[in-house]
């Protein structure tokens, strides 16, 4: 079995996992496990840029706030999105993140570095402060109130049944992405994040192909958040905030830029050290950072580089640490 399929199989053997252990565990354990898949997804769309094509965004949360918002707007106020509807919903957050990102990468992709991290910042900075301002739509900080989850034949007000509809979404949205960045897209995606000039010589339209991409992973975000909105049952600013997009980066980067599962694995760990370990005494966050720092020293690669990182020192038993160095850039 190559090296590929082992990984596929494990996903879903993972995936697999969770659908059989999850609802018989607490109620506790089924919201946590809901919230980081719905949560997963906007890290999936935002290791796309960042591990997949090297734009390191800090804007991801207006898309995911923008796909809360407009599902508690509908549901709270108008009653759409609580029946069978909910799936056209859902297929509306992918869209009008979509819309979004293909606005703000107009005047994003533009830039590079630095530059673009500070743009995508200022763009994501807009939405919060139209979530925080705009009070006739947003209700400012009081934020919206989702009284009811959808029932549509079966009740998603049910915890193990929402957990199921999160993960089959989940499941779908791994799946649509997997494919992506191994088309002949995803690659050329790679070849960017590698040498932008090189490929430039060789005929590909880059920014075309880098706006496409910020488009999709705006689509993946908002549909993040339509999940999410149910999940919590309210929508506020913060949900908009840059803390938002600062956690999905860190996530990602724990698990392991590049891989998808990576920041899905970043995800269960942020959320449970976070809900769980928060319960159980006050310097959780002292824990998170050290996770963070310890990861960066000695995982730069995050935990999906643990197993190259064994291989690396089984190749080498009898050489000091001392020696030991980290991978070489790519050429």
């Amino acid at each position: 079995m190559t090296a590929s399929r082992l990984k596929i199989s494990a996903v879903i053997a993972a995936v697999a996992a969770l659908a059989i252990v999850v609802p018989f565990t607490s109620s506790f354990v089924i919201l946590l496990a809901t919230r980081a898949l719905a949560f997963s997804i906007l890290v999936m769309s935002l290791d796309l840029l960042l591990g997949f094509t090297g734009l390191a965004s800090l804007g991801q949360a207006a898309y995911f706030g923008v796909g809360a918002y407009m599902t508690a707007i509908l549901g709270a106020k108008y009653g759409i999105g609580l029946g069978f509807d909910f799936w056209l919903v859902l297929l509306c957050g992918f869209l009008i993140g979509a819309a979004l990102a293909a606005v703000f990468g107009l005047l994003a992709i533009r830039a590079a570095g630095v530059y673009f991290l500070m743009i995508t910042l200022a763009l994501g900075q807009c939405v919060w402060g139209l979530a925080y301002r705009w009070n006739s739509l947003t209700n400012g900080d009081n934020g919206i109130n989702l009284q009811v989850r959808p029932k549509f034949g079966i009740d998603l007000a049910d915890q193990v049944t929402f957990f199921y509809v999160v993960l089959a979404v989940f499941a779908a949205s791994l799946a649509c992405l997997y494919v992506l960045v191994h088309s002949p897209f995803g690659r050329s995606l790679a070849g960017i994040r590698e040498r932008e000039l090189r490929m430039k010589i060789l005929g590909y339209n880059t920014w075309l192909h880098k706006y496409i991409a910020f488009i999709i992973a705006g689509a993946f975000g908002g549909m993040s958040g339509v999940l999410w909105a149910h999940t919590a049952g309210i929508v506020s600013p913060p949900n908009v905030e840059l803390t938002v997009s600062v956690d999905a980066l860190l996530m990602a980067v724990l698990g392991g830029a590049g891989t998808l599962i990576g920041g899905v694995i970043g995800a269960f760990i942020v959320f449970g050290i976070r809900e769980y370990l928060s319960t159980l005494v006050p310097w959780w966050q002292y824990v998170l950072g050290a996770v963070y720092v310890l990861t960066i020293f000695y995982l730069p690669s995050g935990l999906m580089g643990i197993p190259e990182r064994l291989r690396q020192w089984r190749k080498a038993p009898g050489k000091p640490k001392a020696e030991e160095k980290l991978a070489p850039a790519p050429s």
